[in-house]
Parts: structure tokens; sequence; C-alpha cells
């Protein structure tokens, strides 16, 4: 199912997302990433639940990350805050492999703490990104073969998930904050 899923992400991609961006790219060339890239940085996954397989330069200065996550169970009730994040200069698109949850977006935000700069998660997978306790955002549940969009500077993350999600993230960078030419260190 996880390797089916991975298929129909890519008809996706080819169909709704690649023919908007090839419209303004100006590189010379498609960059293929292999189910087993996917899965190579996938086995990366552990104490970070978020691993980045590859950024990829498409032109006029705008990368595009592509990042597997997986997220394991939580829940918290109705009405208290969840930990949420902003990432300021990066689009995130999920495609959900497996599982499902609630993931929560935008909402009251308060204690706002900035990611170390210096650190992995802001130089090699995000960017920028802001960390908040968040109350009464939009609630949607997600699952298996989903996408979301969430715009940069958008509060996200998961209010409930039973077993486990575990999701692609397609980052669009304009700004290219994330480094261009990035291979996860379990592919080469």
């Amino acid at each position: 199912m996880f390797n089916s899923n991975l298929r129909k992400l890519s008809i996706f991609l080819s169909i709704f997302l690649l023919p908007g961006i090839a419209v303004t790219q100006t590189a010379e060339q498609a960059t293929h990433i292999p189910v087993s890239e996917i899965m190579a940085a996938y086995q990366g996954l552990g104490r970070i639940p978020d691993q980045q397989v590859r950024v990829v330069d498409i032109g006029n200065n705008i990368n595009v990350g592509v990042g597997i996550l997986r997220r394991e169970s939580t829940q918290t009730d109705e009405g208290e805050g969840i930990t949420a994040l902003s990432h300021r200069d990066i689009t995130e698109v999920y495609y959900v492999l497996s599982g499902s949850g609630i993931l929560e977006t935008g909402g009251d935000g308060e204690g706002d703490r900035e990611f170390p700069p210096a650190s992995s998660l802001v130089r090699e997978l995000v960017g920028p990104t802001d960390v908040r306790t968040v109350k009464n955002g939009e609630t949607m549940t997600i699952s298996a073969g989903d996408v979301v969009v969430i715009p940069a500077g958008v509060l996200h993350g998961f209010r409930k998930i039973l077993d486990q999600i575990t999701y692609l993230s397609i980052r669009i960078d304009p700004d290219q904050v994330l480094p261009a030419g990035y291979i996860h260190p379990n592919i080469k």
C-alpha cells in the first residue's frame, strides 16, 4: 500500500503541480526521485521524525524539497493547546502515504519560540520556523491518499494521531533558504 500511494503521488504531481512549476522553470532537466531513495531516507527516521530526501533547484531561484515524515500516536483534548509550527518561507504540500490523524491549522497562538537558525531542521528541512501553542484552529481529518497544502506562515500541528501517520512533504522554497542539491546521506 505504501508503494501504491507513492505511485499515485507521482501521477498527482505530473497532472496538477508540475505543469504550473514548468511554466516558470528555467532548469534544463527533470529530477527523478525513485522510491528507493524515499525508502532510504525513510530508514533514517528516528529521533527526528522528518527526513529530507532531496532539494532540487527548479530555476528562477526556486527550490523544491521532498521530505518524508512519520508521526506517532498523540492525542490532545479539545480546547487544550497543541504544539504547532509555522515555516516562514516554505509552503508544504503533504501527501499522506499511510495512517491518519487530525491536523489543526491556524488558530490562536501563544508562547512564540524560534527554532535555532543553526539547527539541521532549519538549515536542511524547513527553513526559519516558529513554534507556538495553538488553540481554536481549523481541524481536518487526513488519511492515506489525501493532499493538504499549507502555505508559508500558516500554523500547523496534529491534534490526534491514533497509531501513526506517514506522509511526503513537498516543500516549495521560493527564496532558496534550503540547500539546493541536498541529497539525504543514506542515498549517497
